[in-house]
Order: C-alpha cells, then structure tokens, then sequence
C-alpha cells in the first residue's frame, strides 16, 4: 500500500530535524493572522472565536503543499485572558482594531506586575509567588493574599480555567482534522522560555530589569534560579511524547541589543543550558526560534548535544549560521518577512533559491519565513515560496524508516545542573502532606499510593494553569 502523504510528510520533517536529507527540503510555515487573510477571517475572528482559527489553519494546509504546521499560530485565545481580566493584551476587536494582531501591553516600570524589592519573595516559592501576587497585579479581578474573596475574584479564576480546559481539549479534534483531512503533521509540541526572558516579559518589565542587572544582579540570577525547575517541569510535561516533535523556545531579550555579552554570558545562558540538555536527555529536541539576531552567541549554542536543538533564523546571517551551526544543528526560516510582505513573487523566489543554495545543500534545512506570519503576508507570495521550495529544494536520497528517525539522545552526557526547587516541588500546589494535614490525618486508612497519586494529578492541574498562564498567555 502506497504511503500516506501525513506519513511522506511527517517522514520529510522528522528526517530534517534530526539534521538529515530527506527527500525533498520541507515546509513548515509558522501561519498566524495570515492563514485568517487566506481564509476570510479577520484578527478579531481568529482571536475570539477559536474554532475560527482552527478552520482557517484547516483550509491553508489543503490549499498550499505544506508539510508540518503548529495547531494554530493565533494561541491566545482571548475567551481565557478575558475571563481572568489580563491586563496585558490588546485584543482586537475589543482595544485595537479588529484588523491587527494582538497586542502586548507592557506595563509603566512604576506599575510593574512584581516590584523591585519583591525578589526573595519570587525566589522562595515561585507557584505561590504567581498565585498570590503576579497574578493578581496582572488582573483586573484576582484577589491578592490577605484580600477578601469575592464573587468577581471566584468567578474570573473558576471561568478562566474552565476556558483553558475547554480550549485545549480543543485541539484533540482540530489536530485529527489536520491529519485526516489536511493530511499534515505537526510542527511543535511544548513550550519553553528562558528564566530572564520570564522577568522580563510577564514580572519587571523590560526596563525594571535592565535596571535590576546593574542594581541587584544576584537579585536576579538567584530568581532564574528559582524558576530554572519550573520552566523545565512544564516543559517535559507539555513535550511531544513520541519525541518526534520540539519544544517550541520562544526567545527574544537574550539577544542583541537587549543584554550585555556579560550578562549573556553570566546570567541568560547559565540558566537556559542546563534545561536544553537535561530536556534533550529525556529525549526531547528543543527549537530555538531565534526572534531577533543571535549570531553573537552562536559559539555558545554549538556547545550543546549534537541533534539537541533546531535553530530558526530570523534577523541573523544565513552563512554564519550555517557555517557554525549546521553540522551539529538542524536550520530553520529565514525567508525575509518584508519579502513576503511587500515583495514581488519574483523576488520570493530568487530569496528562497539563495537560503537553499547557502543552507538546503546536505539537507537538515526547513523552509519558513524569519519571524510569524501575521496578515501583511501577501498570498502570492506564501504560493511562490512554496513552489521554488519544491522546485529548487528536490534531493535524491532513499527513505529512512521513521522509527530511526525519533530523537535518541546520548544518555551519557554529562550531569547538568537544574537547581532544585526553592520551595515546593516543581509541578506541585500543595504537597500530599501539606493535604494530609489539612484533613488531619497522619495516613490514609486504605491505599495510600492510590491517594496520594490522585492527589499529585489533580493538584498538578492546579500548578500546569498558573504556569500556562504566565507562559502562554
């Protein structure tokens, strides 16, 4: 029987993330806004109703020949950022119009969602820091400790992850339609973020801590510390369980001009390595989707496992990144989102024909564009990278068996060091004796394994919807 063309298509991108000639180079586009200008939805559309960007993923995928897609690129879904009255988006429709993408609304330094003296706090117990002070500066309705409860405060935290659930059980359906229907596999699976990245974003802000670096550095090493266990829980908890996919490594203030070669070197880098190898150790690749220009820390990167990363170029050199990288390292992107945008199809072509030439020649290069693409991508020019790919992007190289293909670290690397837990256990609320003694109970009277594995899973749940909150929306 002829093999299916998901199974020729998850073949080709499996076979390029492990750095290797499949037969032909694959195309893995992160669509966001513009799979809704391809399929007649606007970004209020995509972004409210979600099954909306579902549909337009679903109708993109039958009409371009592309080989692996995320989900859906549009993420927030603003049912679960509404219920939970977040501060920091502009949703279109509702702040911005509803032909832009959403925004994110950093907060004034003076008005930062954690405080500059708020350090030790954060650092002794990161979940309950989230629970009792980020997330309630980060809503306008969550009640902070030692607050009343209220109607209001219940409502916004039992809606919002209600909605959360009601969303991701979501994409059971919507990912058998991709692969039934659209035939494609999937892209990424998993999320993953650097620990200064974390404060930078969703706690201090930007300036709060390029201030915090020159003014309390230890402050904020000890911090990324403290998170180091909990990003890499999440991450591991939320990986693609055949380890046939990554983890998606969203990474922006590492990169230059952002921090110092210093700080780089002391402070963002020490407390990502270590996660990147111990996740690779579990079997999971990593994709550093490099939003900006990286190059001046690429000689950092080539130290980790071979295999270990797929790296996406946005704003960097194709050459050098090539030149450094690519014997170890899978590529990704590259194709100018300006191009896309305002160029003419001519000019696609003649921009993918120079990425294959510098980066496609021995295989392990994915074909995308360098950043996300929202809705100022022009449809044409989505087609005309799509056919120089397959027209200049052929090789003549026999099929592997994809079984060989799934990632299967060396577990033989050296110990890194995640630091351990600061206060509770990473993936934990409430610890099974901290539950115990809240029902006064020294023991169970009948299974205790069987309690206290319930226990651990529901309360799990309780853990997994702060993080996602402060990881992915």
């Amino acid at each position: 029987m002829a093999e299916s063309r998901f199974q020729q298509r998850l073949r080709r991108f499996v076979t390029a993330l492990n750095n290797r000639k499949p037969d032909m180079i694959p195309i893995r586009p992160f669509a966001a806004e513009f799979t809704g200008r391809h399929a007649g939805f606007d970004c209020q559309q995509l972004t409210q109703n979600y099954p909306d960007a579902f549909e337009a993923m679903i109708r993109c995928c039958k009409d371009y020949d592309w080989d692996a897609v995320p989900a859906s690129m549009v993420y927030v879904w603003t049912g679960i950022t509404d219920a939970a009255g977040a501060r920091y988006y502009g949703v279109p429709g509702v702040n911005v119009p509803s032909d832009r993408g959403f925004q994110y609304l950093e907060p004034p330094e003076d008005k930062a969602f954690m405080r500059e003296d708020e350090y030790d706090r954060l650092i002794a117990d990161p979940t309950a820091f989230l629970y009792e002070v980020w997330f309630p500066r980060a809503t306008r309705r969550i009640a902070a400790a030692g607050e009343p409860s209220t109607f209001r405060n219940n409502v916004a935290l039992v809606s919002s992850a209600m909605a959360m659930v009601q969303y991701f059980n979501a994409y059971g359906p919507h990912c058998a339609r991709l692969t039934n229907e659209a035939e494609t596999p999937g892209a990424i699976c998993g999320i993953f973020k650097a620990p200064l990245d974390i404060i930078a974003d969703k706690l201090r802000g930007y300036i709060g801590l390029t201030m915090d670096l020159f003014e309390r550095p230890d402050k904020v090493m000890k911090a990324c510390e403290a998170l180091m266990p909990h990003l890499h829980w999440v991450a591991s908890a939320t990986a693609d369980p055949s380890s046939q996919l990554p983890i998606g490594y969203w990474m922006h203030r590492g990169g230059v001009p952002f921090v110092t070669p210093d700080q780089f070197s002391n402070v963002y880098w020490p407390t990502v390595r270590p996660i990147i190898e111990e996740l690779w150790r579990g079997g999971h690749q990593t994709m550093f989707y490099a939003e900006g220009n990286w190059d001046a820390h690429l000689d950092a990167f080539r130290k980790l496992p071979e295999r270990s990363i797929v790296y996406h170029i946005d704003r960097g050199d194709p050459q050098t990144i090539h030149d450094k990288l690519h014997d170890k390292f899978a590529i990704s992107g590259g194709v100018s989102n300006v191009t896309l945008a305002v160029g003419t199809p001519e000019q696609v072509r003649e921009e993918v024909k120079r990425l294959i030439n510098i980066l496609g020649r021995d295989g392990g290069y994915i074909m995308d564009a360098s950043a996300i693409m929202q809705n100022d991508t022009r449809p044409e020019n989505m087609r005309a990278m799509v056919e120089a790919t397959r027209a200049f992007g052929v090789y003549d190289t026999p099929d592997a068996p994809l079984e060989t293909l799934c990632v299967r670290p060396d577990t033989n690397l050296p110990q890194t060091a995640i630091p351990a837990p600061t206060g509770r256990p990473a993936g934990t609320c409430v610890t099974w004796k901290e539950h115990l003694n809240d029902l006064g109970l020294d023991k169970v009277q009948g299974n205790a394994e069987l309690a206290e594995r319930l226990w651990n899973m529901v309360d799990a749940n309780g853990t997994m919807y702060i993080w996602q909150m402060l990881l992915s929306f």
